[in-house]
């Protein structure tokens, strides 16, 4: 039986990594890139486990392969479409019976796939102790009030070659009340640690990383006290831009794309209620009610940045340690045109310039 440790799993170019464990195992937390083929129901999963507890492990064997026995045919042809893409590896949870199985039933059907030793709680115990140690040298970190179009600066720059950590995007929230408007729930902790242990993995050997100035929770992530620490130290770029263009790359971003859908109105109605609490002049709330019921995005829009966002950035910028470069701009486009020339600059001071 062919086996390979985590760390052996990243020599490997491309993987084609097959993850056996039930969907629901699979949607708490996967290797990036893995392909889901459970041999098991969710269902089915329960039902073993149960059976384990209640009759002890043989019984949950026995079970177990009753369960399996009618699928393997199905299964040996469904992981054998992904054999022509790479080096097939496949894993469990903890490495143990339904990965050497299944790695039997391949051998067996002529068909050599590694099993990654440990499953996927070796791989998670792995990216933990890595992560604290794979930061770049040096954070840049850009800041701006709501709407300055962070993200979308970050998103140019990483088309030009430079480092880019998107944590909006890893934690799949977009940092505000309004977070997952057009998004999914958000990723729970495992997804976020996994998808920037790949982030890492793709700007290896860059002195410095591009990063938004976002609070320590993402949604349902938390960022590491070390990621925190170097983005505190870090080089503060301020982006400045117009209140007006502000409001309509909001409106670009969170409503035009779903306005129309029959979601949409209840879901901004719930943001909308958890600012109301927050806020105290009577004026404003009524300003922001009306807005709301009369669906005039762009004033509601308004309102928040002025009443509510903007106020809350100007303390959050204080716990970082070094002085601001301002950056002033008409849009995120000339942000990021902006902010090259400035790397360019900075390139002299232990800022190197783009990744190649």
């Amino acid at each position: 039986m062919k086996e390979i440790t985590v760390d052996e799993l990243f020599t490997i170019k491309e993987p084609i990594i097959i993850d056996i464990r039930s969907p629901i195992e699979f949607k708490d937390g996967a290797i990036p890139g893995a392909i889901n083929i459970p041999i098991f129901s969710n269902d089915e999963r329960q039902e073993i486990g149960t059976i384990y507890k209640q009759q002890g492990q043989a019984a949950a064997k026995w079970r177990a392969m009753e369960l399996v026995s009618p699928k393997i045919p199905e299964l040996m042809r469904t992981i054998k479409a992904y054999q022509s893409g790479g080096e097939l590896v496949v894993h469990c949870w903890r490495g143990g019976m339904r990965s050497k199985a299944v790695i039997t039933f391949l051998e067996f059907s002529g068909i050599y796939a590694w099993r990654l030793i440990g499953g996927y709680k070796a791989y998670r115990n792995y990216i933990l102790e890595q992560l604290p140690t794979m930061l770049p040298n040096k954070a840049i970190v850009l800041h701006g009030l709501t709407g300055v179009g962070k993200t979308e600066v970050l998103k140019q720059l990483k088309k030009k070659g430079y480092p880019i950590l998107d944590l909006e995007e890893m934690a799949g929230h977009r940092g505000s009340i309004f977070g997952t408007i057009g998004l999914s729930e958000g990723h729970n902790q495992k997804t976020f640690d996994s998808l920037l242990f790949k982030g890492l993995q793709d700007i290896q050997g860059s002195e410095y990383f591009l990063v938004e100035a976002e609070s320590k929770r993402i949604g349902k992530a938390v960022q590491s006290e070390e990621l925190m620490n170097s983005k505190f130290k870090g080089t503060n770029l301020y982006i400045h831009t117009p209140l007006e263009q502000r409001v309509r790359h909001l409106v670009s971003e969170y409503v035009i794309p779903y306005e129309q859908e029959p979601w949409y109105y209840d879901k901004i109605s719930v943001g909308i209620e958890k600012v109301l609490k927050r806020i105290k002049d009577a004026e404003v709330r009524k300003d922001l009610k009306e807005a709301l019921t009369d669906r005039n995005y762009p004033v509601m829009i308004k309102i928040l940045l002025e009443s509510y966002y903007d106020p809350r950035y100007d303390h959050a910028r204080q716990e970082y340690e070094e002085d601001f470069i301002d950056i002033f701009a008409d849009n995120p486009l000339d942000a990021a045109q902006k902010i090259e020339a400035k790397l360019e600059e900075l390139a002299g001071e232990a800022v190197p310039k783009a990744l190649n």
